[in-house]
Order: structure tokens, then sequence, then C-alpha cells
């Protein structure tokens, strides 16, 4: 199995086609894969940090992570998708372990929320993450928050 390489970015240093590639993937997966009519492309991408994750150089996998108060009131890190066909090789693991690295690097190590689509939360709680408070709907989908702290 080959291994995931990284690319960490703020959004005005992703170039045209990072861009392309990363919001096609987000598209294929959150609004094709799970039949789930949202809007993506919410506005808050150009605050975030990029963490695209490239076999060789297909990208297969992302996240976006967020400041402190620029998405929930503790940093954050959202998005988090692997390709399905990359899908059950431990890279949702290694991008959730480099994401959690670059917003250590970035930000100072801190609190870490995300809001976790329930079927995943003990695929979160192998990464250090907690649930907090009861399950919701998020687009339609149950999600539920998870912290892990430092």
């Amino acid at each position: 199995m080959p291994q995931l390489s990284f690319r960490v970015k703020w959004f005005k240093e992703l170039t045209t086609q990072e861009l392309y590639e990363l919001l096609q993937l987000r598209s294929q997966v959150f609004v094709v894969e799970q039949h789930c009519v949202y809007q993506d492309v919410d506005g808050k991408d150009n605050k975030a940090l990029h963490v695209v994750a490239y076999q060789e150089t297909l990208l297969v996998g992302y996240t976006r992570i967020f400041k402190k108060g620029d998405y929930f009131e503790e940093a954050s890190i959202g998005r988090v998708v692997i390709e399905e066909a990359h899908r059950g090789l431990n890279y949702g693991h290694d991008l959730m372990k480099a994401s959690i690295s670059a917003l250590y690097d970035q930000l100072g190590k801190q609190s870490i929320t995300i809001s976790a689509q329930t079927y995943l939360i003990k695929f979160y709680n192998d990464l250090g993450f907690v649930e907090e408070g009861k399950i919701y709907l998020e687009d339609g989908i149950p999600h539920i928050k998870m912290v892990k702290s430092v």
C-alpha cells in the first residue's frame, strides 16, 4: 500500500488545480455519494488551513482546519474525506493524524472540536476524540460534537 503525502496550505496558497480537485472530491463524496444536497462551498474555505492527501499525484483525501472562533469556539477540523476507492487502507487515520499535527504546528497545541457523523464515533475515539452532548442532524445526517483535549 503506497504511503500518502500531505500538502498543508492556507487558502491563498492553493493553486487553482488543487482547489478544483479538493472541491470535486468533497462534492463527489458529501453531495453525490451521501445523497445530501447542501451548499458545500460555504464561504469558509478562505479562512481555513487545507490538508490535502495524495497517493503519488492522485488526490485521495482532504480536511480543512479552522482557528478558534472561525467555526466553533475551539479550533476545529472538518470536511474529513477519503475518496471511496481508497477507503479501508487506514488512510483516514493517516489523514487525521496529519491534520492534528498540522493544526498543532500552525495554531499551537489546543483542544480540537469536530462535528462527526455518528457512524464514525469509534474511528474518532481511536484518535482521542470524546463525544460531547446529544446527537443532532446536520444536513439530514446524524452528527455529534466530539472534542480532543490537550
